[in-house]
C-alpha cells in the first residue's frame, strides 16, 4: 500500500464526466506526472467504478469518495473497507458534504479503516465539527465550508479564520491528525494561502477534474507545496 505523506494535494475527482472511465485515468496519470514532477504528495479520488482501473494505472496513492462501516455479508449497495483494498486503495474520504455520514456510523468506518491500514480523510463543515471529527482519531481531517464548494472561491482567502480557528480548535483535542483546508480552491495562492494559516494540504476537485489543462493547474498548486 502506497505511503501518504503531508503536506498534500488530494483531487476528489467526484462524478464529473471529465473524470469518469479512462478519463479518470488520464487525470491521475497527469496528477503521478506532476507529483513525480515536483517531489510532491498528491492522491487522487475517483468514483467507486474506476478504482480499481486507476489504482493499477498509478503509483500515487488512491482513495475512495465514501466508506461504510461493516463486515462482509448482506449490504447491498455499501461500499466495504474490504473491497477498497483489493481495488488497491491506500484510504478514503468519509463524510463529505456530498455525502454526509451520522456519528456513529463515521466513528465505525474509522476504526474498521484503522484496521485495514487505510488512510481516512474525514471531511467537515465547520470548526466544531472539525474538533468532534478529529476527537474520532482520523488520518486527517479537511474543513470545506460547504457554501464554496464549486464556486472558485476559496476558504483560505474569504474565510481566513474558519482555517485558523480550526487549527487551534483541532489543536487542543488531536496534535497527530492531519488538517486540510478545501472548497474553493483553485490555484497556487488559495494553496499558499491555506498552509500559511496552518493547514497542511489542499482537499479540491473541479479545479483539476474539470480543467482542459490539469496538468497546469496542478503544477501551480505543487510550487506552493515545494515552498513549505
Amino acid at each position: 500500500m502506497a505511503k501518504v505523506e503531508l503536506p498534500l494535494i488530494a483531487v476528489n475527482f467526484k462524478t464529473y464526466p471529465q473524470a469518469t472511465g479512462e478519463r479518470a485515468v488520464v487525470l491521475a496519470q497527469h496528477c503521478e506526472s506532476v507529483a513525480k514532477e515536483y517531489g510532491v504528495q498528491i492522491v487522487v479520488a475517483p468514483q467507486t467504478p474506476d478504482l480499481f482501473r486507476v489504482s493499477r494505472a498509478v503509483d500515487i496513492p488512491v482513495f475512495a469518495q465514501h466508506m461504510d462501516p461493516g463486515d462482509p455479508g448482506r449490504y447491498t449497495g455499501h461500499v466495504l473497507a474490504e473491497a477498497l483494498v483489493e481495488a488497491g486503495c491506500a484510504g478514503t474520504l468519509l463524510n463529505h458534504s456530498e455525502n454526509r455520514m451520522v456519528l456513529a456510523d463515521l466513528e465505525a468506518a474509522v476504526r474498521k479503516a484503522e484496521r485495514l491500514h487505510l488512510y481516512t480523510i474525514v471531511c467537515t463543515n465547520n470548526p466544531m465539527v472539525s474538533v468532534a471529527a478529529a476527537s474520532l482519531r482520523p488520518w486527517a481531517v479537511a474543513v470545506e465550508p460547504p457554501e464554496l464548494i464549486g464556486t472558485g472561491v476559496s476558504v483560505s482567502q474569504a474565510q481566513p479564520e474558519v482555517i485558523t480557528g480550526t487549527v487551534e480548535k483541532i489543536r487542543a483535542v488531536n496534535n497527530e491528525v492531519g488538517i486540510l483546508c478545501g472548497a474553493g480552491i483553485s490555484n497556487g495562492a488559495d494553496v499558499r494561502a491555506a498552509l500559511n494559516l496552518g493547514a497542511q494540504g489542499v482537499l479540491l476537485a473541479s479545479a483539476v477534474a474539470k480543467s482542459d489543462r490539469p496538468a497546469e493547474v496542478l503544477r501551480d498548486l505543487a510550487e506552493q507545496v515545494v515552498r513549505e
